[in-house]
């Protein structure tokens, strides 16, 4: 039996050609699918490496602000044990001064003069004391500036009193201590003392 096509040759290749295309995008979205999960995957993989990078080096951060915290602390120990050394070493060095300081206030003092109280403040040093005349408080004066120990003494107060034949004159006077001076300003304590 003879088969005869009823239907028109170009309606049928039209048929087959839709068919195909149909086809082809379907192989082309299942490509494109493919490929759009495989770079989803792999950036995806990106993320989560970089995010595990990101997390150690958070965590390294973490350990250097530790250690660093550490050192900082070593530091201030390390710089508070220094002032102490420094503090002994010039109180050592220092030792023999305040030897020297009271040997030569007794030295420079003339006969006549007594002493009531010497304050110091940094290098200045305050003397109060009592003398039988305005020229023995004269001769102190050029004794303390004839010393190593003592610069620039200036009389602040002079008050004479008579009481009968007796006569006295109360004295404040200041006086530079070289000592403290070389000692440096910051061991100059204030300190009195009263006779």
């Amino acid at each position: 039996m003879t088969k005869i096509n009823l239907l028109d040759w170009r309606a049928q290749l039209r048929e087959q050609r839709k068919q195909r295309f149909v086809a082809l995008m379907g192989v082309a979205v299942a490509v494109a699918a493919v490929i759009v999960g495989v770079a989803y995957l792999m950036i995806q993989n990106a993320l989560d490496l970089q995010n595990d990078r990101n997390t150690y080096l958070t965590q390294q951060i973490a350990d250097v602000d530790q250690k660093i915290k550490e050192i900082q602390e070593l530091e201030k120990v390390k710089n508070n044990l220094l002032a102490r050394m420094r503090v002994i070493e010039e109180l050592q060095a220092s030792r023999s001064a305040t030897v020297h300081f009271f040997d030569e206030l007794v030295n420079t003092l003339p006969d006549g003069v007594t002493l009531t109280g010497i304050k110091q403040n940094g290098t200045l040093v305050t003397i109060e004391g009592a003398a039988e005349s305005n020229g023995r408080v004269s001769t102190y004066m050029k004794n303390l500036e004839a010393s190593p120990w003592f610069n620039d003494p200036k009389l602040v107060v002079i008050k004479t009193t008579e009481t009968g034949s007796a006569r006295r004159s109360d004295f404040t006077l200041q006086v530079t201590n070289l000592t403290k001076a070389v000692e440096g300003p910051d061991q100059a304590n204030d300190g009195e003392i009263v006779e």
